[in-house]
Order: C-alpha cells, then sequence, then structure tokens
C-alpha cells in the first residue's frame, strides 16, 4: 500500500512543481510585456521559488521518515515490551553454570493454550548423555512438541523434565539454551553474509571456527563456488540458497555453538541422501559424548541410533534399536516398508 501510494506522490509532486513554474513564467512574463514588472524581479521571484522547491520537499521526506521511524518504534516497543511466559523463577539455581547432557521425561505430558487434547500423553524416556536418540512418527504425532520442552521453548503441562537429573525449572535459561544446538524445520537467515549467518551461534569465534562447521555441514563446496565465498551477502531470508544450503547454514550455526545437546528437527529433509549420510557421519565424530536428538521422517536419517522412538498420538508406541523395530512389524516397520518401495520405483 506504501508503495502504490508513493508512486503516485512522486509522479503528481513533480507535475504539481513543474506546472507551477511554467505558470509563474506565463503570467510574470504577461506583466513584464505590459510594464507593470521588471525582468529583474520576474527573474528573483522565479530563482527564489526554485530555491525553496527542494527544501519544502526535503521538509516532508523529514516527516515521512519520522512517521515511519514512529510507526516501527511503536511495534518494536511492543515486542520489548512483551512480558515473556518461560522465565527464570524463584526456584532457579544460578550456581549452575553447564550441563552434562543426560536428558529424562518422567511421565510428561503437553497441552497447547485452548486445545482439546494433550499433544503430548504420558511420555516417560531417559536420554543418557552422550547418546543418540532417533524420533519418528507420522505427520502431527507430537515429534516437534516433545523436542521443544528441552530447550523451554514450551514447559510442560504435567509431570516432570529432567536435565542432568535437575528439574529443567530450576535451570538458568540462558545455561540452558546456550549449551543447546536447535536447528528447526524452517529455517531463519538473516540478509547478512553467509561468514555472519554462521557465526550467529557462536559470537566470538574466529573463521577458522566458521569454516570448521560449515565442513562439517558439508557446506564448504557451496560456498567456495560463490563469489565472494564466506563475505557474500544473502537475501532476506537466506532467499539466495537453496533449500538444502539454508538447511546446511543452519546446521553450521548450530555447531558454533559446541553444544552439548543438539536437536536436529527434521533438518536433513532437503538435502540429498549421499550429503545426508556425510553430515550424519561428521556429526557422530562430532558430537561424541554430546546428546543427540534427531528427528526425521527418513529412515536413513535415524537407523544408526542408539535408540529410536516412535511417536503415535502424542504416546511414545515402539522404542528400540533399527533392527529390532523392524521385526516388530508396527509403524515403523511400515515407513521403513514405504521408504524402501520409494527407493526401488526411483531406480526403475
Amino acid at each position: 500500500m506504501l508503495a502504490r501510494i508513493q508512486s503516485i506522490m512522486w509522479p503528481l509532486m513533480f507535475l504539481f512543481v513543474g506546472f507551477s513554474l511554467i505558470l509563474i513564467l506565463y503570467l510574470g512574463g504577461l506583466k513584464v510585456i505590459d510594464g507593470r514588472m521588471s525582468v529583474g524581479t520576474l527573474t528573483a521571484f522565479f530563482v527564489y521559488l526554485a530555491m525553496l522547491i527542494w527544501p519544502m520537499i526535503a521538509f516532508g521526506w523529514v516527516i515521512n521518515i519520522l512517521q515511519q521511524g514512529a510507526a516501527s518504534m511503536s511495534r518494536l516497543a511492543k515486542i520489548l515490551d512483551t512480558e515473556p511466559e518461560i522465565k527464570d523463577g524463584p526456584s532457579t539455581d544460578h550456581n549452575i553454570t553447564g550441563l552434562s547432557g543426560k536428558v529424562e521425561f518422567r511421565n510428561v505430558s503437553f497441552r497447547h493454550k485452548n486445545a482439546q487434547r494433550n499433544a503430548l500423553e504420558g511420555i516417560t524416556l531417559t536420554i543418557p548423555a552422550g547418546t543418540t536418540l532417533a524420533v519418528v512418527g507420522y505427520t502431527g504425532s507430537g515429534k516437534t512438541t516433545l523436542v521443544n520442552l528441552i530447550p523451554r521453548l514450551l514447559d510442560v503441562t504435567e509431570g516432570e523434565l529432567l536435565i542432568d537429573d535437575v528439574d529443567i525449572r530450576t535451570i538458568p535459561l540462558a545455561v540452558l539454551r546456550s549449551r543447546i544446538g536447535y536447528v528447526p524445520q524452517e529455517t531463519f537467515l538473516f540478509s547478512e553474509t553467509i561468514a555472519e549467518n554462521i557465526r550467529y551461534g557462536g559470537e566470538g569465534r574466529d573463521p577458522e571456527d566458521v569454516r570448521r562447521s560449515a565442513e562439517i555441514a558439508q557446506l564448504q563446496k557451496d560456498v567456495a563456488e560463490f563469489p565472494k565465498q564466506y563475505d557474500t551477502m544473502l537475501g532476506e531470508r537466506g532467499i539466495t540458497l537453496s533449500g538444502g544450503q539454508k538447511q546446511r547454514t543452519s546446521i553450521a550455526r548450530a555447531l558454533m555453538r559446541r553444544p552439548q545437546i543438539l536437536i536436529l528437527d527434521d533438518a536433513l529433509s532437503s538435502v540429498d541422501t549421499y550429503t545426508e549420510e556425510e553430515i550424519l557421519k561428521r556429526l557422530r565424530g562430532v558430537m561424541k559424548g554430546q546428546t543427540s536428538i534427531l528427528i526425521s521422517h527418513r529412515i536413513s536419517t535415524v537407523k544408526e541410533a542408539d535408540l529410536i522412538v516412535v511417536l503415535n498420538e502424542g504416546r511414545i508406541v515402539e522404542r528400540g534399536v533399527h533392527d529390532e523395530l523392524v521385526m516388530q512389524g508396527g509403524i515403523y516397520a511400515e515407513l521403513h516398508r514405504k521408504q524402501l518401495l520409494e527407493e526401488e520405483i526411483e531406480h526403475l
């Protein structure tokens, strides 16, 4: 709407300016011809008017900028003044400064506001520090909700969630979130350089850390093809990158934090299987001794995990390793068969 109004106002303004100059020249010229005005007076009036035009335009332009700034500041103030629902409370133990990575769900349930039923129901699960957990299930089964509880993007409705055998509500949010690397489904990149987007995950890291994280995320080869490499500017929300490149940039950003807990929420969905295998192989080397949680619809992504849990309608209905779950013939086995069939069809 603003662009449409400006596209009308600017031509109209120049039209009126030009018309006023022509009108003054015409009327003043008639008076000069009749002897009622000297040429010098007409010239002076014309020059003074021309000198006033641009200051008046600039004055209106400044007022316009001030109005836009006031409107933007009003929106920012609304965000900054919003009181977060999840924050440190009286029970927060500020003596906690680090995490080892053990995560435990004790009969955890969660319900979104105004929802008719729980998104998660009776989740009991222990993830030992340094292990890899995979979470699979149909769309809408509660996978993302489950992992959103770990960095306290959501708070449990019932039950207990513990990290290192400590209730998560007693861990300072700054400590909790600084030790977690989270790659969500929807990748958000800033209109900055690739290096700055990666470095955002861990301010103060040197260029070698940026390159190392990019290599683990299999982004190095793509960056090498860009004209300015790591100094290449990205468009708004990373529009200049493909879906797979966005996901790998986000993974590199998460690794810059050197997290104790790494969460990948379907973060390899836009990556080809070969690249996916290389990323997972490198992650297994980097994340030794640290906890990894993978959410994926691809069985190839999760089959090497130490423990696989299958969610259905907010409940854990199956758990085990790849071979055990295939033998059970449940949801996991069905997903596995479908993907094998898809692969066979692709190779026909």
